[in-house]
């Protein structure tokens, strides 16, 4: 086995084994960066501010050679904030001119949207931006009613310079140059007729589809991921104490490379556990040595892979090295308020990516339940992590080896399948947001179209508003909101006709709140506008008038993203006249446009949404509802069975080819919004509740929305029996198999009852498992249940932190839980246990006709257990 020995003599004491800067072994890790002089061809990928040269630097990847060059601004770009106030007003404010960051006053016109005017404003630039704002105190925005103060620098500087994040660029002695792409024209006439609806917004569009045809580089990365040693087994070590060793550290690259350092101790086995072909397995005899050895292998990969890497991975490391005596410049990372990067290149943390719920619902079909790595790996790769039957600690070097590098494989490999999807998103988004790719895998979908607005705001020479401008101007919503906490009405749910529905065809509104918003020409500067003239077009169902006059920023880039998506990539994606890699290729642009255009509507009426205006939201569920209810109508009048509606989607029982077609013309004609058949079910199962079904689809596959036995935080026990019941179901054809069904069906909810009642199932069966967020005693107003038995836990002097996975069962008593170690079988709460039997089941046996007192044959459940 290959050790670390030649960077360290034998025989030397710990204080002269002390990393210094001057030995050979740290000298490789100080980094010194690539400058960007000339260069052919290479992308943007990030960027930042240099607080000893005052200079912003864009990081740049030649792919070719798999490096990231460093850039530094050469027009001498400042940062700033506006006022309204003039320079002679502004000159009588002495803590402003004093202010040590203060540079100087020079006075620009701009258009006020809010006001439908121009006006003069004063830019106030300062000589760095934390002068600016960002300063727990005392920076300019807290001197003065300032605008623009709160946008992040870089992001200011990429939009004053024009720049687009992932697009590439060639450096000619030192200057930075865009490279054009060019649509193949081909491509260009085909889009150009794909949306010739839309000539108004012709050159927006195909000025979309330049950067979204723009090809993707191949990234040069590899995956990152270390194991500490930990006292007790059931918590995560912390990454700002970073108090343990690493005992172990892998690294995965796209080019092959598969390297795991492990840290020689004493009492631990060899063992036999098999690892990958081409594994190259490092013992070091000192932690410093297998922490300097990973940095250099990092340092090699211009892009960092990480599932969960800010939180842990990295910070842990960051920490740690410090606390070994590591310089500061030796150590490829740097730690943020929130997040951890590294100084050579890019950190992309796929747990915050894959955890973002636009992700997970819209590009990737809710396919994951959990945000971990074993279940978006089984979910998205088929592969999940090593099962492991001891305590990290404890497992052998061979199983830790095998433990730790599986999981740096399956973040790898959740970058590579399908064609590099997910890097292709991130990049696509990356485009659109007009931010760097660290940035877009990190922030939520309302940044990203915040970016993207901000961006035309500039280009446009608009005043980009202030929060408290728009809501004391624009800030009343009319309707009364039908769910607790919501501001306004939201959208219709028709109520279900309960029962089994065959031949059930879903017609869908393509992209419907986007479509609102083009349609209706919905935004912060629109809805009730100044003009006068304008207040006689309403919203239905509303006070609220949109403006006539002008269009809207958010109507104009939300509809050309729409229609793209719609008419182009969503059509070309399936289009199976093209090749896989074309279709593929599209398949991840449109995947991307999804993401951002279905949040499109809800950012406005989110109060952190720095563009936050409520009856722009309150509009586009108002002008939603009247959609639905006419299409509806429509169908009734059009002898079409109605069995469900719900907020863009009716379903429609055992409609004629000639009823479909007659209601999607009419739609596009009369409420201009594009009506398309979305899914055609073998048949439905609707209970009584909204927003709760099974559908079967013709090939058998079966599609759950909202039942319980699908939701997190159930015993294994139900979770069983709910996916057997559902393969069950999946089988029938007919409505005459249904009593076949059914009696499979009550036997399950039998040997539920029966094996609960005679306490057969184990405490491991029984078990509800959460994550705790933060220490039990954090938990004041309410204690939820997992909390109550942490609390039993941490009685026993078993120490609990935030992360720790918290087993437990309900049990007679007045407390009602106990953790599963401290817990037996005879003191389980089975009645307790009951009302989950009731409600995992009850959904969909409610749609079958049936109830579980049928099933079991007792008036009353609880009789079940007397008898």
């Amino acid at each position: 086995m290959e050790t670390l020995e030649k960077y360290f003599s034998k025989g030397e004491s710990r204080e002269e084994q002390s990393l210094v800067k001057e030995s050979e072994a740290f000298q490789e890790l100080f980094y010194k960066p690539n400058l960007a002089t000339n260069l052919t061809k290479a992308y943007l990928v990030g960027a930042g501010y240099d607080g000893e040269k005052h200079l912003a630097f864009l990081k740049l990847y030649e792919p070719e050679e798999g490096k990231i060059y460093i850039w530094y601004d050469d027009s001498f770009h400042k940062p700033y904030c506006f006022s309204k106030q003039s320079i002679q007003e502004l000159q009588l404010n002495e803590a402003l001119i004093k202010h040590e960051g203060f540079e100087k006053f020079e006075e620009e016109e701009k258009y006020d949207a809010l006001e439908d005017k121009k006006v003069k404003v004063t830019k106030i630039i300062a000589k760095d931006p934390l002068s600016i704002g960002g300063k727990p105190s005392g920076s300019i925005r807290d001197i003065l009613k300032a605008w623009e103060a709160d946008i992040k620098y870089t992001e200011c500087y990429i939009y004053d310079k024009g720049l687009i994040p992932g697009m590439p660029y060639k450096v000619e002695n030192g200057k930075l140059i865009p490279i054009e792409y060019s649509l193949n024209p081909q491509i260009l006439n085909a889009i150009k007729n794909a949306l010739k609806d839309d000539v108004n917004n012709l050159d927006l569009l195909l000025n979309w589809a330049k950067l979204l045809e723009c090809p993707v580089p191949k990234f040069l990365r590899a995956a990152v991921d270390i194991e500490v040693y930990s006292p007790i087994a059931t918590r995560m070590p912390s990454a700002s104490e970073a108090e343990y060793p690493v005992i172990c550290a892998s690294i995965v690259g796209v080019d092959g490379e598969k390297k795991v350092f492990l840290l020689k101790r004493e009492n631990i086995q060899e063992g036999d556990a098999p690892l990958p072909n081409e594994t190259k397995v490092i013992y070091v005899n000192d932690e410093r040595k297998l922490l300097l050895e990973l940095f250099k292998a990092m340092l090699k990969y211009p892009f960092i892979l990480t599932f969960n890497g800010d939180d842990f991975d990295l910070k842990y490391l960051y920490n740690r090295a410090k606390k070994l005596g590591f310089p500061k410049e030796s150590i490829p990372i740097e730690l943020g308020r929130e997040s951890a990067s590294v100084i050579h290149g890019i950190h992309i943390d796929l747990y915050k990516f894959f955890f973002n719920r636009s992700i997970q619902i819209y590009a990737f079909n809710q396919k994951y339940r959990e945000n971990t790595l074993d279940d978006v790996g089984k979910a998205l790769i088929q592969f999940g992590k090593k099962e492991i039957q001891k305590p990290i600690s404890e497992l052998t070097y061979s199983e830790l080896a095998a433990y730790c590098l599986t999981d740096s494989i399956i973040t790898l490999n959740l970058t590579t399948f399908n064609d590099s999807l997910v890097m292709k998103i991130i990049m696509a988004l990356s485009r659109i947001a007009v931010m760097p790719m660290e940035d877009v895998s990190r922030q939520g979908v309302s940044n990203w179209i915040r970016s993207m607005l901000y961006n035309e705001h500039r280009k446009r020479g608009y005043l980009i508003p202030r929060s408290d401008d728009i809501l004391s101007l624009k800030g009343v919503t009319a309707t009364e909101a039908v769910i607790k906490g919501k501001k306004y009405k939201g959208a219709i749910v028709v109520e279900p006709l309960q029962g089994i529905h065959f031949n059930v065809a879903v017609l869908d509104f393509a992209s419907l709140y986007p479509s609102i918003i083009k349609v209706w020409n919905l935004g912060y500067e629109t809805i009730l506008c100044p003009h006068e003239e304008c207040k006689s077009n309403k919203v239905p169902g509303t006070p609220h008038w949109v403006c006539t006059k002008k269009r809207a920023l958010e109507s104009l880039l939300i509809g050309s993203l729409r229609d793209l998506r719609v008419k182009w990539y969503k059509v070309k994606a399936k289009d199976k006249t093209l090749n896989e890699e074309t279709r593929n290729l599209y398949a991840v642009i449109q995947s991307a446009l999804k993401v951002v255009l279905n949040a499109s509507y809800g950012v406005f009426g989110a109060e952190t949404f720095s563009l936050y205006c409520p009856p722009v939201a309150e509009a586009t569920a108002a002008i939603g509802r009247y959609i639905i209810t006419k299409t509806i109508e429509k169908a009734k009048e059009l002898g079409v069975n109605v069995v469900y509606g719900d907020t863009d989607s009716i379903f429609l029982g055992n409609p004629t080819e000639e009823q479909l077609k007659e209601l999607i013309n009419w739609s596009k004609s009369t409420l201009k919004m594009e009506l398309e058949v979305d899914k055609w079910y073998r048949y439905v199962a609707l209970s009584s509740r909204k927003k709760n079904y099974l559908g079967v689809y013709k090939d058998g596959t079966v599609d759950i929305k909202g039942l319980t036995g699908k939701k997190r935080h159930i015993p294994e026990f139900l979770k069983r029996a709910f996916y057997e019941m559902i393969q069950i179901l999946s089988q029938v054809e007919t409505k005459e198999e249904f009593n076949e069904a059914k009696e499979k069906i009550k036997k399950i909810v039998k040997d539920c009852y029966f094996n609960l009642k005679n306490r057969k199932y184990s405490l491991e069966d029984l078990a509800f498992k959460i994550v705790i967020s933060k220490p039990p005693k954090g938990y004041v107003k309410t204690t939820p249940q997992h909390v109550k038995a942490a609390q039993l836990l941490e009685s026993k002097g078993i120490e609990i932190k935030p992360g720790d996975l918290i087993s437990f069962v309900k049990v007679i008593g007045d407390l009602g839980v106990k953790p599963t170690s401290l817990a037996s079988i005879e003191e389980v709460d089975t009645r307790k246990y009951v009302e989950y039997i009731e409600s995992t089941f009850e959904q969909v046996l409610d749609a079958l006709g049936t109830n579980l007192s049928e099933l079991i044959g007792h008036t009353k459940l609880e009789a079940f257990f007397e008898g």
